[in-house]
């Protein structure tokens, strides 16, 4: 008797017996054709859920610009264990502040697609050959790892 047998009083049903002997055809191309379908259903399935998730985030979204002396908070992401900003654990606070803002480090910045240079200007070889000579050793050590040594070299190269 089977050790399952004997502890669950009933044999164990495995994959393999799932199916009798040429009762199902396990390979061939419609098991290929149906878990492709699947598949396929699957992704537009996942892609519905998640357009319709950002439509609900984007709804609150909104470009947030700050002025010069104006007063904000700043949020903070709890991380359990960390005790930041003097409580702990569930006092812990979801914002900080308020700050004032003193000074623009940096304007947004937007791209310029006139300043795009097309590849075809460079004129980039398709090979793209490569070489790079040695110049110096700048550098060596030995570096001990358990039972081994390990030599390190820094080496100045120069390309072509």
């Amino acid at each position: 008797m089977a050790p399952y047998k004997a502890l669950y009083g009933r044999r164990c049903r495995s994959p393999i017996s799932w199916f009798e002997v040429g009762e199902v055809e396990l390979l061939g191309p419609n098991l290929v054709y149906q878990a492709m379908d699947k598949v396929n259903l699957i992704q537009r399935h996942l892609k519905t859920a998640q357009s319709r998730q950002k439509s609900y985030s984007d709804v609150r979204r909104r470009d947030l610009e700050f002025q010069v002396d104006d007063w904000v908070f700043l949020k903070v992401s709890p991380m359990k264990g960390i005790m930041r900003f003097g409580k702990k654990g569930k006092l812990s606070p979801r914002y900080i502040g308020p700050y004032r803002i003193l000074r623009r480090i940096r304007q947004k910045f937007m791209g310029d697609p006139s300043l795009v240079v097309p590849t075809e200007i460079i004129g980039v070889n398709d090979s793209l050959p490569y070489e790079e000579i040695p110049v110096a050793i700048l550098d060596h050590q030995i570096r001990k790892f358990r039972s081994k040594e390990i030599a390190s070299v820094k080496v100045l190269w120069r390309n072509q």
